[in-house]
Formats: C-alpha cells, structure tokens, sequence
C-alpha cells in the first residue's frame, strides 16, 4: 500500500494471521494449555514469553489480539490480560517498589481507587499522592524526587474530567517517572496517549474494545522495554492471562470499533444536548459540549469524537432518582459500560466516593453509558422517564 492506512482498514487487517493448515480466513480458537517442545536442542525458556509452551507464557489468540491493538495504536507491543484490573495492577506492582511515590487521579475506577488508597501503601509501602489531574499544576507541584509513576484517568471515571495527557507527560519524565493512562471511557480509537506522550497505555477491553458485552479483558499497551517487564511479572508470574476464548471473542468485537464509536460518540453528543437543555436536570457533563470544564482540551485531544459517557443528575429527591431509574425502558441499570446497549448506573449521594469528586457531584449523580441506539428514540426513553418521575 502506497499511502497510511486508515483506523478502519486497521481495525479490519492490522496485526491479522492466517491460518496455514487448513486456510481459515478468521483465526481460529486454539483451546489448548500446553504446546509441543522443540526436541532438536533448540534452547528452551519455561517462564518465557518468546515461544509457545505453556498458554499461561503465551497463547496464539492472545497473540493475535495483542498485535492488532498495536497495529490500532500504534505501540510497540501491548500485554492482554484476563480482566482491566489484572491490566492494571500489571503496571503498578512491577513499576512500584517500597519507598517509591506515585501521583494519581484523584478521580479515578473504584479498583485503582482501592489499590492506591489501601493495598500499595499498607502492603508494600507506596506513597500516594491523589490530585485532581485535570489541574496540571497540581500534578506538577505534587511531584517529589521519589516520584516514579504519574497514573492518569482521562476521561474520568465516572465524572469525564479531561487531563491534559502531553503536559503531565512532560512532567513525569523531567522527574524519571513513568505516565501510565487509563483511556477505558474513550477507547483506543477516541483518544490516543502514546501519541501524546504517555508511557503506557491502559484500557478494560470489557468496554469499548469488546463492546458486546460478553466477555472480561484488559490491556496494557507501550514501548517493548517496558511490556517486557509487565508480561514477565504479571502475566507469566502473576497468572493474570486471558483465555484463548475471550482473546477470540475481544478481537471480534475490536474490528467494529472505529464504527461503533462513531455512532456512540454522535448519539452521545445528541443525547448531552438534549439533557443540558432540560429542566428536569441538574448539570450534564460530556466533553463534546462547549458548558464542559475541559472542553477545548477534549477538542484538542480527542479527534473529534468524545465517545459515549455522559454524567449528569436530575433535580429531585432521592425517591425521584428511583421512579427515574424504575421508568426507564431502553436504558438498563447496571454497572458496566461501552456496551451496544445504553447503561446507565446511580451514585447516590450517601457514596463514600462522592468526598473525591468535583463538587456539583456531592448531592448524586447518574454515570450514563450511550449505547449504540437511535439518539430520538433514547431522548423519548429519557424524556418519557422524566414525566413518570414528576421532573417535567
């Protein structure tokens, strides 16, 4: 090919195998945990990540999975593991020693929360600091010389708060440090951080990348130095890895996602201003509106799609939350998000979670996943649960 491909061609043929034996177009699933050892005194690594051996070192579908993503991102080498917490704690258990700091997302996944809040300092001694990244003076002042990871959430989860990902990358390396980015709400194809000077990249698969709904993953993608050191540590030695069958399922799902996040990110935007214009709501945050904090960071960063989480709270009581919620009919309660159908999820103003968060967020709020439904169909499903609730 003469010119660059697209994301979409990528997402199709990026990283793809073909199967030599029998000339399958679509790479099989190779449910096996063991393969054959060389017998002709080639040297042999049983705890290596180079050759086939043991599906816990490697296995073919991750393999495949593992290259496509690359090929989506552009990084060197990526790591796939069984869930976006396994992903995550693969990149801070091998970067993070006793004594060392790390600077992270005062907004940020219940998980990681529970990581830096309680397990890394009371179990191997890591200082936290937790800092609103989307001011990036306070990451920058929050900086010490035992400073060895700067972790940023951007968009935020679950409030959407943007960080200005090459600015806090400057940061970290003048002080030595490594930036790792959890992109899950955006996915790999809305934002991309290794373009903007992130180190390693994270995402929960289960979301977007899958984005069916059937299947747990996670992923770290960076520069092969550094993946080395987490597939080592937290694949082979941790048992972290996925499974031939959801690596299989995950690849599916990621060759419709430049598509899906087209359409999730347009409804989105339809969905955000039909809220931010109702008076049965409180406030709305979506980074493709002009009222969002960040905005014009979001523009600059996010290539026009601002994928398909929305946060927002209606104004009422908590009995109100609940006829809301009990109203609904397109959109399910659950807790996940970045699936084909809308999510939508309440934090009520008794969470624990909320003494974090910016202020408009303390009285409650609605973490809301925009599915790949028509936008006039899920505003009349909004609108409809807003008259049974008494809001309009």
């Amino acid at each position: 090919m003469k010119h660059k491909a697209n994301i979409q061609t990528k997402a199709v043929h990026g990283g793809a195998r073909r199967d030599d034996i029998f000339g399958a177009i679509n790479e099989p699933i190779y449910m096996t945990s063991n393969y054959r050892i060389p017998t002709d005194g080639t040297p042999v690594d049983w705890s290596g990540i180079h050759s086939n051996i043991y599906a816990r070192n490697r296995n073919v579908n991750q393999m495949v999975l593992q290259d496509k993503l690359c090929a989506l991102t552009g990084a060197e080498d990526c790591a796939v593991f069984a869930s976006g917490v396994a992903a995550l704690a693969g990149v801070f258990i091998p970067f993070l020693n006793s004594g060392d700091h790390a600077v992270v997302s005062e907004v940020c996944y219940s998980a990681t929360n529970l990581l830096f809040r309680k397990y890394l300092p009371e179990k191997y001694h890591v200082e936290v600091s937790f800092v609103d990244t989307t001011d990036t003076e306070a990451v920058k002042a929050a900086v010490r010389p035992n400073t060895k990871l700067i972790h940023v959430e951007t968009p935020g989860n679950p409030t959407t708060g943007i960080s200005d990902i090459s600015a806090i990358a400057d940061i970290a390396h003048a002080a030595h440090a490594l930036l790792s980015v959890d992109a899950t709400f955006a996915g790999p194809v809305c934002i991309f951080p290794l373009e903007l000077g992130a180190d390693l990249e994270i995402h929960s698969m289960t979301k977007y990348i899958n984005g069916h709904g059937d299947s747990l993953g996670g992923c770290v993608l960076g520069r092969t130095e550094l993946l080395e050191q987490v597939k080592e540590m937290a694949m082979v030695n941790f048992g972290g890895i996925l499974s031939p069958f959801n690596a299989w399922l995950i690849t599916r799902g990621l060759i419709t996602l430049p598509l899906r996040m087209k359409q999730h990110s347009a409804v989105a935007l339809a969905v955000a201003e039909f809220l931010e214009q109702s008076p049965a709501v409180r406030f709305v945050w979506y980074p493709g509106l002009k009222s969002h904090p960040q905005h014009e960071r979001a523009a600059k960063m996010m290539n026009g799609q601002y994928s398909g989480m929305i946060s927002f709270d209606i104004n009422g009581d908590e009995t109100a939350h609940q006829q809301f919620l009990n109203a609904l009919k397109l959109v399910t309660h659950a807790v996940s998000l970045g699936d084909v159908e809308s999510l939508i999820v309440y934090y009520d103003q008794t969470s624990d979670k909320l003494v974090h968060y910016p202020a408009i967020y303390r009285k409650g709020f609605f973490r809301f996943s925009v599915g790949l439904e028509d936008a006039e169909d899920l505003i009349d499903d909004l609108q409809q649960a807003f008259a049974a609730s008494r809001l309009v």
